[in-house]
Order: C-alpha cells, then sequence, then structure tokens
C-alpha cells in the first residue's frame, strides 16, 4: 500500500485535442448525424420524474431509523444524485430546450440540482465549456487535477482516499486553476438552493437532509458510477486521453459513458449518441473502450503505473479571451453596451476575431443573432446573466472552433 507512483508529472503533448478533426471527418462522410443535434423532448420529463422521485424519498426517509437512513442513501440516494448532476451535464449543453431557449436550460438546471443540495449547476455550465473547448489546457481545464493531488495521492492508500474525496476536489479546483467572477446566474443557483435546504430540513427534519447531501457526497465519491470520473480521460494507454464506456451503467448516467461520441458531439444528446457509433462504428470500435467502471476504479488504486498525474495536458496557443477587449472602441461606443458575447454549445462555428463578433452581433439589433446553427446574444456590461465568454483566439487544442 505504499508503493509510490512512478509518475511525477502530466503527460505533455504538442498535439491538438483529436475530438475536433474527427468531427470534421465524420460530418463530411455522414452528413445525416447532423439531425442527431438539437434538444432532446424527453430530457425534461425525465428529469422530473427523478426529481419527484428525491422528494418522496425525502418525505419516507423522515421516519427511518438511522441505519436504514444511511443504507438508503447509498443504495439509493447517492445512484439517483449522481445521475442528476449527469442530467445536468446534459442540461448545460442545451439538450433540454435547445438554443433558443438557452436561459431556460439554465433556470432548468437549478430546478435539476434541487435534490443534490448544494448548489452547483451555474458554475458547472460555466467551467465544462471550458473542458471541451480546451480539453487538457492548461489553466483552463478544471477537470485536470491539481500538481498538489497529483504530488500528494501517489501511493494506494492515498489514491484510494483521494477518489472518496472526489467531490471535495472538484468543488475546490476551479478556485485553484481558473477562478473566474460570480455571476448573476451563480448567485442566483446558491439563493435557490439554499431556499430549497432551508425549507426541506424547516420541513422534515434533519434526515432527508442527512439523505440528500450524504447521498451527493458518497454518489460522487467511492461508489460505481463514479468510475467515470476516471474511465473518461485518465491515460489508462499512453497516447489516448478519451475513453468510452459501453457498459449498463449508461442507463442511469444518460450515456455519459458514450464519451469519445459526446466529445465529438456535444451537441447530440445523450440519447442519440449511440447512435453516432452506429452510423460510424469504423471511428470507434478500434478505440480503447471499457466495460467496468468499478473495474476502472480497481486498476486505478492497483496500478502504480497510474494517479492524478495519468492526464494528457498542453499548452494553450494564444490568449483565452473572457472578455471582449476595449481595443476596438471605448466601452461607450460598443452596441447596446455588449461587454460579452455568448455562444451556446453547440455552434458549428463561431468567430475568432473581435472584428468577427462585432459583424455577428450588429446584425440584430435586439442582440440575438443566427448563423447557421450559431446563436450569440449578448449582455450589459456588469449584470453577469451570460451562459459564457466568447474566447476569440484559438487553441492548440481546437482550431475549428467546435466544443
Amino acid at each position: 500500500m505504499g508503493n509510490r507512483v512512478g509518475r511525477e508529472d502530466y503527460e505533455w503533448v504538442y498535439t491538438d485535442q483529436p475530438h475536433a478533426d474527427r468531427r470534421k471527418e465524420i460530418l463530411a462522410k455522414y452528413p445525416e448525424i447532423k439531425s442527431l443535434m438539437g434538444p432532446d423532448q424527453r430530457l425534461k420529463w425525465i428529469v422530473c420524474m427523478m426529481v419527484g422521485i428525491q422528494f418522496l424519498a425525502f418525505y419516507l426517509v423522515k421516519d427511518l431509523d438511522w441505519k436504514w437512513v444511511l443504507f438508503w442513501t447509498y443504495a439509493f440516494g447517492s445512484c439517483i444524485n449522481h445521475s442528476m448532476t449527469l442530467a445536468i451535464h446534459e442540461i448545460s449543453h442545451n439538450t433540454a430546450f435547445g438554443n433558443s431557449k438557452a436561459m431556460w436550460n439554465r433556470y432548468f438546471a437549478m430546478f435539476a440540482n434541487l435534490p443534490i443540495g448544494l448548489p452547483y449547476s451555474a458554475s458547472f455550465k460555466r467551467y465544462h465549456l471550458d473542458h471541451h473547448r480546451y480539453l487538457g489546457g492548461d489553466g483552463i481545464d478544471v477537470d485536470i487535477p491539481t500538481d498538489f493531488e497529483g504530488w500528494f495521492f501517489c501511493t494506494r492508500l492515498r489514491k484510494f482516499v483521494w477518489i472518496i474525496l472526489q467531490p471535495l476536489f472538484y468543488a475546490v479546483r476551479p478556485l485553484c486553476i481558473n477562478p473566474k467572477p460570480v455571476s448573476q446566474l451563480e448567485l442566483t443557483n446558491v439563493a435557490v438552493q439554499l431556499c430549497f435546504d432551508v425549507l426541506l430540513y424547516w420541513t422534515w427534519g434533519a434526515k432527508p437532509m442527512v439523505y440528500m447531501l450524504a447521498g451527493s457526497m458518497l454518489g460522487m465519491g467511492l461508489h460505481p458510477i463514479s468510475g467515470h470520473f476516471i474511465a473518461e480521460h485518465y491515460m489508462f494507454l499512453k497516447g489516448h486521453e478519451t475513453y468510452s464506456y459501453y457498459g449498463c451503467l449508461n442507463l442511469l448516467t444518460f450515456n455519459v459513458g458514450y464519451h469519445n461520441e459526446h466529445h465529438d458531439f456535444p451537441s447530440i444528446p445523450g440519447r442519440r449518441l449511440p447512435l453516432v457509433k452506429k452510423i460510424a462504428p469504423e471511428y470507434y470500435d478500434d478505440l480503447p473502450q471499457y466495460t467496468s467502471w468499478v473495474r476502472v476504479l480497481y486498476d486505478f488504486i492497483t496500478d502504480d503505473t497510474l494517479s492524478p498525474y495519468s492526464r494528457i495536458k498542453r499548452k494553450l496557443k494564444g490568449e483565452v479571451k473572457q472578455e471582449i477587449g476595449r481595443s476596438l472602441a471605448p466601452p461607450g461606443q460598443w452596441p447596446w453596451g455588449v461587454a460579452a458575447a455568448v455562444c451556446s454549445s453547440d455552434m458549428d462555428t463561431r468567430p475568432d476575431s473581435l472584428e468577427g463578433v462585432l459583424k455577428v452581433l450588429s446584425a440584430d439589433p435586439d442582440g440575438s443573432c443566427a448563423a447557421g446553427r450559431m446563436r450569440v446574444s449578448c449582455r450589459q456590461r456588469g449584470n453577469g446573466n451570460s451562459e459564457t465568454e466568447l474566447y476569440s483566439n484559438t487553441t492548440a487544442s481546437n482550431k475549428n472552433g467546435s466544443f
């Protein structure tokens, strides 16, 4: 249990991530895949059902003995709550109501967030799109463990503890790697969640609160479903940074196991990702894949060549712009007081310069423009209601601008 892992650094590469080029190649060969893009009309009803099930569980556990509260917390609540986090992942790609109703997706994600107990959805949206666009990007992709995690959790016992503490590190990591100003949506998310938690405690007492919060922590820690955290991008085979899983737990996780397919086509809802593999099998059948997330957890702990450092990392080419610069005009001369451009998560193209942003924004005086599958909206300076800030320069990880 005390053997140290051999890795002392990340796997640094100087190549682009593979998903953009593969996406372009697949679409050229199978243009019908575009028909799979767009909202999943079933998603909103499935999420409502899951939230309702947890509300019923809150009521049922309030009179149970504590031993049964803890049992059902791990056996049932942890599964539902982890599944809810992946529902929020789906909604972050605007697959509930589509890009034309982007804010509906944001508020619906807050609704899905309620049984998790901790405000999560608004921040997840902001950072997750960075993960797609800048996969492995140094200082940008907060899915990659910090240097401290790689240095300290370097033995089997420590890796075991690290897996248990995954929820903590996922919460703290953005503050260490890529802190962003708090947005109005994040404040709203916190306020809504706190009101719900207080109401739950005041109505039914401490047991539902423990069931809810402990279920979230346990479900994202040492749990069979949490194997996807490691399975998705940890480098079990040298040179491969994204892996798919085709096992039965996809039924509980909105097909997040189809991870190569998801990164190639993030605008396709999880329910339709198996169709991507079916249409273009030659692009996926020969890629490394998993059949068991439990085995992934076991191998990660026991294999002395694996650690939190087992991630591919790349330097970015050019600066990442989170606010439109002031070089083209003083702030007061920007149309409608535009401070930032907001891009949806499934656009096929995006402006790659500030001039391009202005051109798109000026096409429609109400600040909401469409060009092909791209939707660009704008916000007034300081109100923070953007979905995600525009990244104006290309990077090593993605040159065609797809998420």
